[in-house]
């Protein structure tokens, strides 16, 4: 220290402002140490007694580069009734000002238990003199006062020390015994980046923080654009510049949010920075300039999740030195006007242009200034989700939109956003889920599937001759079943034709009881009237009435089935509760009553027999494909929410005995329903342990892309879309065009659906309805050609050889639409399912134009396309080509349709969407003459649209990724291939998708033996079976041995042939090939166990 009297230290002071801040730097540590505290202390009154007016004060800060003055209280006052604070500012620092003096007084209009001992901080310091004011007046436990300019930091320390010592430098001890040193803090810190690093948890955040337009550069010399936290801790040092310093008061840099157009870039990063720090309690103060209107300063807090108090207001004058022509020019680009007023006494507020104008012309104009007090709604949900966003999806973070009026619609849809950002958060994919539903939300309710569609397929799976259907739900079946007059005959389709006579029937109970009695149908389809369901009277009256005739009882609850924790009166339910439900009937509830998403369903069965109820699953699976994993995940929070508050064990479930009575005089499914979904290799489930590898289903386990994740996100974050965002027209437009040559005109008819097994299964509807006839190649999509049998469509299989790679011909195709009448034509391309082989575009030529000549209708099936990773010199796609080059002779019958779905191409195993184009007018008609085809939702539109979008960029995450898994599979399909050959499979090289075919040449004919499980208590011996291996068991055999799901060729249509999915998570696809190694162990085993045997 080189100065030791007060004109020493002035002297060095008047050099300059860095010297000035040099000798103050050098008295703070003489504070700090506590052996000289008390003379520094003192030093600092005597040099404050050297400026004693107003006047001396401002020449001393000319002068010396520094000032100490008191700041007044006022009403406002500290304990024992301190009224005023002194303070010391410096030019490169913030000084306190309207702003700061405004916020003060707003943050007194909370009451007084606001801080008292809580742990505070406070954003952008500057002296630190807020910080001392909360602390002397609150008593909180602990206040940490924090700025980006270290000049502000050692200049609140010093100001610290001031309040907390006497003129005497003597310590000013609370009604607590303490100083204002054991309660302050002060640091260098970006915002919170102190409290984050140091992972200090806070109850109170306040900040009146600097709200400046950015401008462009040269303009305006302080903007800092996008800093990066780390180069901007290396260039803000105590040996800066002064002005820069001074400017960090000012600096609004551009945060990436879509506030920053606003100047409020920086409160924005504040508010969402306090969310990971602030207690679930907590509560966040901060001051708001108006310029940019209440409803832009009110939404940056509310779409964060914030519920928001206005503590305060006031009007203080625009700044000379701040130029508002920015505004006006985001005015004249954009619908939004700024707020302004005319004078402190105007009341009417005038646009940033008016205000521009006025002020050039000499006018005073003003802006208000709030303090606005926020606390998060739903604390813990919130910080998952912005933690979410924090962790590569900051780009989304402006469509997150937390504002809701309704606070019941915030209770459903806040936690399922949060379990939604912790599930994308922590699974680098989406596990396998059967299709009768995720088996935790079934934990809560039975199955899953849609109203309509379980109706209708409860109607497929029992064919009766006569079914009496509530009027009220008859508009989604087909409509040849409610103009069919099959009345006189006897029996079941089966013998007859393929049309179920369905009658409408008024939905009161006694009118629907009368009819019943009258005509006698096989199954009743009904739902129940708002006056009736309120008691159990007239459900119990239809139970005895339809089991007394011999019918099916199916009834639809969904309009009474309400999702609140204050449920009205359900008869139904209370029926449920004590009595088994009687075995010929089954509860029918669409999950449509939420708050949030009205269209958003997933409906369940409710059961007691347990056959119909795994064949309605069965006969879903088959015609509808699985429900939506999200909208599971959505209904899932809604009842999680909703049995969270219960006490576990407080009340032992209560005892239902299940009826032992099969339905033996009633209607059973139909024969060929029956053998169809026996015959049918669907999904695999019953393993309680869920070890099963599944390479037996088409969907992608590989790891999700961010970009797929953030759309999924978004499309449920956002509010109020616009029809413009979810129109998926041009995009899947752009992309057939793009990717398959395929042509569209105005006339052409684009069909969307959950997936494109619903539009296939509606197709075959048609091709029915034509009388035509299904032609299939030996080699397709197993459950397709199921689902087809199940709908009763004629069918023939289209021979192919192994030499060609199990593709369509011209010979092989000519042979066989020679002789078939109505052909349609079934092809999986360019990407074939199950081979894994390519159609070039010459083989595609050739394929249409044979068709052309037979005048078929050809479905081209493009859903598991898209991944061609060995694909070089088959040619892209030029359907559009072909088409116009074919002989205007050709038969008028024949068009080709194109059918796909997105979730392979979008690499997901969850976002699913599918997609018909029609260009033939009477097959337009035809297919929408069968209603009841579930349309994506509304959030699956968004992000299809947005990552088809995505998809044509280049390089982009998605593309990418695409690249990536197309590289992985190939290895896959090598390594498989690889071990397959070595353990005695006949592989059939695959060049794109997820699947690969191989035949186990090896095993067939061989006997394997098996291990069974112990049957009944108390049994411990494992017995074991002898199995000869063929086409029809050797799936179920590898399963057994190993656990290993794979498809036969019944499934594949190959004989012989299986098919194995490649596509899995990374040790899954270890696991599956030790299961074929040890599939081979166990067979030789046997082998030598047979061959002993012998000897």
């Amino acid at each position: 220290m080189s100065w030791k009297t007060v004109d020493e230290f002035l002297e060095q002071c008047k050099e300059s402002g860095d010297a000035a801040y040099a000798s103050l730097r050098s008295l703070l540590e003489r504070l700090e140490n506590p052996e000289t505290r008390s003379q520094a202390r003192i030093f600092l009154s005597h040099l404050q007694k050297r400026f004693p007016t107003k006047d001396s004060c401002d020449q001393c800060f000319q002068t010396y580069h520094f000032r100490i003055e008191d700041v007044s209280l006022g009403q406002y006052a500290g304990h024992n009734g301190r009224n005023k604070l002194t303070m010391m500012v410096i030019p490169s620092i913030f000084v306190p000002e309207d702003w700061s003096f405004t916020f003060y007084e707003g943050i007194n209009r909370h009451p007084d238990s606001i801080f008292k001992e809580r742990i505070v901080a406070e954003l952008g310091c500057g002296n630190g003199w807020i910080s001392i004011a909360i602390a002397e007046k609150w008593l909180p436990s602990k206040v940490y006062g924090l700025d980006i300019n270290p000049r502000a930091v050692k200049v609140s320390w010093i100001n610290l020390y001031l309040n907390a010592l006497d003129e005497n430098g003597q310590p000013i001890y609370d009604e607590e015994k303490k100083t204002l040193l054991d309660r302050i803090e002060f640091h260098e810190s970006d915002l919170l980046s102190y409290c984050r690093e140091k992972d200090i948890q806070l109850e109170r955040i306040v900040g009146c923080i600097p709200q400046v337009i950015p401008q462009p550069l040269p303009l305006y010399t302080h903007t800092i654009l996008n800093p990066n936290p780390d180069a901007m801790s290396k260039v803000i040092t105590e040996n800066a510049s002064e002005e820069f310093l001074h400017s960090l008061s000012n600096y609004c840099a551009l945060q990436g949010f879509v506030e920053d157009q606003f100047g409020l870039g920086l409160i924005a990063r504040a508010v969402e920075e306090g969310i990971t720090v602030i207690k679930p309690t907590g509560i966040m103060i901060f001051n708001m300039g108006g310029r940019p209107g209440q409803g832009v300063c009110k939404r940056l807090f509310e779409r964060r999740g914030f519920r928001l108090t206005k503590l305060w207001q006031t009007k203080i004058i625009q700044a000379g030195d701040t130029d508002i022509a920015a505004l006006v020019e985001i005015e004249k680009n954009s619908p939004h006007r700024f707020e302004f007023f005319m004078g402190l006494s105007g009341d009417q507020p005038i646009c940033a242009r008016t205000a521009w104008a006025y002020g050039k012309s000499g006018g005073s104009i003003s802006h208000a200034l709030s303090v606005y007090s926020c606390q998060l709604r739903h604390p813990n949900q919130v910080k998952v989700i912005f933690d979410f966003l924090k962790h590569g999806f900051q780009e989304i973070s402006s469509s997150l939109d937390l504002s809701f009026e309704d606070d019941s619609v915030a209770d459903e849809k806040i936690p399922f956003l949060a379990y939604l950002a912790r599930t994308l958060k922590s699974n680098s994919y989406f596990p396998y889920e059967p299709p009768a539903g995720s088996k935790h939300f079934r934990n809560l309710i039975a199955g899953f599937l849609k109203t309509a569609a379980a109706i209708e397929n409860a109607l497929r799976l029992f064919s009766p001759r006569l079914a009496v259907v509530d009027e009220h739900l008859t508009r989604h079946l087909p409509r040849q079943w409610l103009t069919s007059s099959a009345l006189e005959s006897s029996g079941t389709i089966d013998s007859l034709d393929y049309t179920i006579m369905v009658i409408e029937a008024p939905r009161q109970s006694d009118l629907m009881i009368e009819l019943i009695k009258k005509l006698k149908p096989e199954v009743v389809v009904t739902g129940i009237a708002h006056f009736e369901a309120v008691t159990s009277s007239a459900f119990v009256h239809l139970l005895d009435t339809t089991r007394d005739i011999g019918s099916r009882l199916f009834l639809d609850i969904s309009d009474h089935f309400e999702l609140s924790s204050l449920p009205g009166s359900n008869g139904v339910l209370k029926y449920l509760s004590g009595t088994p439900l009687p075995s010929h009937a089954a509860i029918i509830c669409g999950l449509v009553k939420n708050k949030v998403y009205p269209d958003l369903e997933v409906a369940f069965v409710i059961s007691e027999e347990e056959t119909l109820f795994n064949a309605l699953s069965k006969t879903i699976e088959l015609l509808e494909g699985n429900t939506s994993l999200i909208s599971q995940y959505y209904y899932g929070c809604i009842f999680h929410e909703l049995l969270a508050f219960q006490l576990a064990g407080r009340h032992a479930p209560a005892k239902r005995n299940f009826e032992d009575v099969k339905s033996v005089d009633m209607i059973g499914f139909s024969k060929s329903a029956s053998l169809i979904l026996n015959n049918a290799e669907l999904s695999i489930d019953g393993v309680e342990n869920g070890s099963l590898i599944h390479m037996d289903v088409d969907q992608i386990f590989l790891p999700v892309p961010s970009s797929v994740k953030a759309a999924i996100f978004e499309s449920f974050a956002r509010q109020n879309m616009s029809e413009s965002e979810t129109d998926v027209r041009a995009s899947i437009k752009g992309f057939v065009k793009s990717n398959y040559g395929f042509p569209t005109d105005n006339s052409t008819e684009f069909i969307y659906a959950d997936n494109s097994k619903a539009l296939f299964n509606k197709l075959v509807l048609c091709c029915i309805n034509e009388g035509g006839t299904l032609c299939f190649p030996a080699g397709s999509n197993g459950n397709y050609v199921s689902s087809a049998r199940f709908l009763k469509a004629d069918i023939v299989t289209v021979p192919t050889d192994v030499k060609e790679g199990f593709k369509l011909t011209e010979k092989t195709l000519t042979g066989v639409l020679g002789t078939v009448k109505n052909p349609w034509v079934y092809i999986s391309g360019p990407t074939v399912n199950p081979t894994g082989l390519i159609y070039s575009n010459n083989e595609m030529v050739e394929i249409l134009s044979t068709c052309a000549i037979f005048g078929a209708r050809v479905v081209i099936d493009t859903a598991s396309s898209g991944l061609e990773f060995d694909c070089e010199g088959w040619g892209v796609w030029d359907i559009e080509g072909c088409l116009s080059r074919l002989n205007s002779s050709i038969k008028p019958s024949f068009c080709v349709s194109l059918l796909g779905g997105l979730s392979l191409k979008m690499l997901n195993g969850v976002l699913r969407f599918g997609y018909l184009i029609l260009n033939e007018p009477v097959l337009v008609d035809t297919f929408y003459s069968y209603p009841g085809l579930s349309k994506p939702h509304i959030t699956v539109r968004y992000a299809t649209k947005k990552l088809l979008e995505l998809r044509e960029q280049k390089p982009s995450n998605l593309s990418d990724t695409i690249v990536e898994h197309t590289q992985i599979l190939r290895t896959r399909a090598k390594c498989l291939k690889q071990v397959l050959e070595k353990n005695g499979w006949d592989v059939l090289e695959s060049c794109a998708g997820v699947s690969v075919v191989a035949k186990p040449s090896a095993y067939l004919n061989k006997t394997v033996k098996l291990k069974i499980s112990p049957k009944g208590e108390g049994s411990h011996e494992s017995a074991t079976e002898e199995v000869k291996l063929d086409d029809s068991n050797i799936r179920t055999v590898i399963l057994k041995a190993t656990g290993l799901c794979i498809n036969s060729g019944s499934w594949t249509g190959i004989p012989g042939y299986c098919r194995f999915n490649i596509a899995l998570e990374e040790s899954d696809f270890k696991k599956a090939l030790d299961c074929i190694q040890k599939f081979r162990e166990v067979t030789l085993a046997t082998l030598r166990l047979i061959k002993t045997n012998k000897e």
